[in-house]
C-alpha cells in the first residue's frame, strides 16, 4: 500500500462575465476567472506550467499550454496560497474550462494537480 503524497494542493475557482469587454450580439464573450491555489500538504513545491482545455458551446476544444501562470512560477510552502486572475474570450456565450498545473516538488519530482472543470456563462439578460 502506498503512502499518501506529501504534496497536496487545493484549487478554487470563481468566474465573472466581462460585459464591457464582450460583444453580446456576435462575440467574443469575455470571461475573467480567479484561481486560488493552496498548499495543504507537507512539502513545498513550485508551479512550473499550466495546460488548459477550453470548450465552447459548439464543443470545439482549444488547448492552451504555457509556463507558469500570469508570468509567475510561484513556490508554495505548506499553508501558503497563491491567487491570480486571468481572462478567456469565447466565441459562444457559454463554455467550460478545465486544466492541469504541473509542479516540481522540493525533492525534484514532478507531479500534476488537476483543475476541475468550471463553467463560463454569460448571465441571462431579461428585457
Amino acid at each position: 500500500m502506498s503512502s499518501p503524497s506529501p504534496y497536496q494542493f487545493e484549487v478554487k475557482v470563481s468566474t465573472q462575465f466581462l460585459d464591457e469587454q464582450s460583444d453580446k450580439e456576435k462575440g467574443p464573450y469575455v470571461f475573467a476567472y480567479t484561481i486560488e491555489i493552496e498548499n495543504v500538504g507537507e512539502r513545498a513545491a513550485q508551479l512550473l506550467s499550466r495546460h488548459w482545455f477550453i470548450t465552447d458551446a459548439h464543443n470545439i476544444v482549444q488547448e492552451v499550454k504555457g509556463d507558469g501562470v500570469v508570468g509567475e512560477q510561484p513556490t508554495l510552502r505548506p499553508g501558503e496560497r497563491f491567487e491570480y486572475t486571468s481572462g478567456c474570450p469565447l466565441p459562444t456565450p457559454v463554455g467550460t474550462m478545465k486544466g492541469i498545473y504541473t509542479f516540481v516538488g522540493d525533492g525534484g519530482e514532478q507531479f500534476d494537480v488537476p483543475v476541475p472543470e468550471f463553467l463560463l456563462s454569460m448571465p441571462r439578460v431579461l428585457h
